[in-house]
């Protein structure tokens, strides 16, 4: 019975190393920041966003009306940013990402959209960003009031 154990344990190690060929660079290393060798990368060396503003106020709206606000960033840091995701935190807010890499000193922009129709009141709403950065997520948040039709 030992041998058996041994035998499978041994294929399972010998299956689990036949990965030759190199990852190429991607959105899905982002959970942890990584260069394309896959060696870890230091604060220093890391890309960094740097935006214009975290919040957005849209002050009064009417009931219904559909907003949107651009969150303009540039790349300060000293490698390419990847956005593998942006995600809102309901479903009336829907963010918007450049999904190539940015390189270092260049600039981009969130788009984040309001749906208004139904949220009487005042809201409060966040959009999550994942990226290469370190921390690998940083929140961007938008407000205002929406007011009743006339």
């Amino acid at each position: 019975m030992k041998k058996v154990i041994v035998i499978i344990y041994g294929c399972i190690l010998l299956s689990a190393c036949g990965e030759t060929q190199p990852k190429k660079a991607d959105a899905s290393m982002i959970s942890n920041p990584v260069t394309a060798s896959d060696t870890a990368i230091n604060s220093k060396d890391a890309p960094s966003f740097t935006f214009e503003d975290n919040i957005h106020d849209f002050g009064k709206l009417v009931d219904g009306e559909i907003v949107t606000y651009k969150f303009k960033f540039k790349n300060t840091g000293n490698s390419p940013l990847l956005i593998s995701n942006a995600s809102a935190s309901c479903g009336c807010t829907v963010p918007s990402y450049p999904k190539q890499p940015i390189a270092p000193g260049e600039e981009g922009a969130i788009d984040v959209q309001f749906n208004s129709s139904g949220k009487v009141g005042t809201f409060g709403k966040d959009v999550t960003i994942v990226a290469n950065t370190i921390p690998n997520q940083t929140i961007l948040a938008i407000k205002g009031v929406v007011v009743e039709k006339k």
